[in-house]
């Protein structure tokens, strides 16, 4: 056997295959597309009729899944850095991983594979050569976070912020802190809790914790302290005790992903003054606020995903831009619950307030965003609403000029990406 899979489009030949039964998909219906990409066998819980190769039948293949995570970590038995937030979790694991890298061999979690699916296969897929790992942890309910902190069973907890994302779920966003919480309340007592001393909840952690806490941001508070900070239109530039960084992630939150990164390799103790190489190496993931040029045209590409915090921190990227127009396209935010409307609205005279000059909203809720960006607009500035990405890229095509600056950001399901692409076809 040569690895693991859940999805028969990416079996590769010696994999080991988990028919999982999803909201939309029953993986017993691609068994044997599993085998035709070269399965070794198939774990599955139903009959499969005709069969192509051999099959392992046991009561719940997502249960089989997470004990094999959870066997394949204690026998790996090496040291976990696990992440969670509301945004920047991502960010964050690449940033960690890459620092630990200067001096150990890391294993990580492959893009977001931060569910009740991903984070066991991440562990079933732990180099065997790794002597630490990295781990994302995400959830949207209540225990989440925990179950998956019982299958990773991580030595250090980092968490980013606390916000509105997955709010549908909860009551509140003190519920959601609750349930971030949960990282710190899985670490083991001799366990290191690292939390941003920007985010007052995060913050507050650290008294429910025994264990060692070290702290991180730009506030007077953060042990691991950023100051000198230089917001540039290449990134960011700030010191930390006396060492200087410069970084292409953009903004104040790029920042505040770094620190979180620095802090966990002190704890490894790695010194500060032989990470400014790697730091600077640090880039945006795809459509994660990566930065190019079109037709004169200065492109934020950070389409990946949303949510009204995570465009505050972009909104903040793009008033810096030096350009001759700034121009905001901001899909529906999804997973806000009864707070949409609200949210989106606040979003909008965020926007507007910030001087961003113009603002496009796509899909649903953002309209109430360019309404309330329309109210409190001032001379000059111009707001638009379409309930298609590719009709908004369409618009853009014809609008923007040489000069412009452009954000593109959305939640998973707006395909903000599809305007993007439909401006530069």
């Amino acid at each position: 056997m040569t690895g693991w899979s859940i999805d028969s489009r990416t079996v590769n030949p010696g994999d080991l295959f988990f028919a999982i039964r999803g909201d939309n998909q029953d993986g017993h219906a691609y068994v044997n597309a599993g085998f035709a990409r070269g399965a070794i066998a198939a774990i599955v819980s139903d009959d499969i009729k005709a069969p192509a190769g051999p099959l392992l039948q046991v009561r719940d293949t997502l249960a089989a899944l997470q004990i094999l995570g959870l066997w394949a970590r204690r026998r790996w038995a090496k040291p976990v850095v696990a992440i969670t937030g509301s945004a920047g979790k991502t960010t964050t694991k690449d940033a960690v991983a890459a620092l630990l890298a200067t001096r150990f061999e890391v294993g990580k979690t492959a893009g977001n594979l931060n569910n009740h699916l991903g984070v066991p296969l991440s562990l079933l897929r732990m180099p065997g050569s790794a002597e630490v790992g990295v781990m994302e942890l995400g959830m949207n309910h209540a225990g989440e976070i925990r179950a998956l902190a019982t299958l990773a069973e991580p030595q250090i907890g980092v968490v980013t912020n606390v916000g509105y994302a997955h709010i549908e779920a909860f009551e509140s966003v003190d519920a959601i802190a609750l349930a971030k919480r949960e990282l710190i309340e899985s670490l083991p007592p001799d366990g290191v809790a690292v939390l941003n001393a920007d985010d007052s909840r995060v913050l507050a952690f650290r008294d429910i914790f025994s264990g060692r806490v070290v702290t991180y941001g730009l506030s007077e508070q953060a042990e691991l302290r950023g100051d000198d900070v230089e917001i540039l239109p290449e990134g960011v530039a700030f010191s930390v005790s006396g060492v200087r960084f410069r970084s292409s992630l953009p903004g104040r939150h790029g920042i505040q992903n770094v620190l979180a990164a620095l802090a966990v390799a002190t704890i490894f103790g790695i010194e500060l003054s032989t990470l400014a190489s790697a730091v600077i190496r640090l880039a945006p993931g795809r459509m994660r606020g990566e930065r190019r040029q079109w037709r004169s045209v200065t492109i934020l590409d950070d389409c990946y995903n949303s949510n009204p915090d995570a465009v505050r921190f972009m909104i903040d990227v793009l008033k810096g831009e030096p350009a001759g127009r700034r121009i905001a396209v901001l899909g529906e935010m999804l997973e806000l619950g009864n707070w949409a409307e609200k949210l989106h609205a606040e979003v909008g005279e965020y926007a507007a307030s910030s001087g961003i000059d113009v603002i496009v909203g796509i899909q649903g809720a953002a309209r109430p965003l360019v309404e309330a960006a329309s109210r409190r607009a001032a001379a000059g500035q111009e707001t638009y609403f379409f309930e298609k990405p590719e009709a908004a890229g369409a618009f853009l095509r014809r609008f923007v000029k040489p000069g412009d600056a452009i954000l593109f950001k959305g939640s998973r399901g707006t395909h903000v990406e599809h305007a993007l692409a439909a401006m530069e076809s």
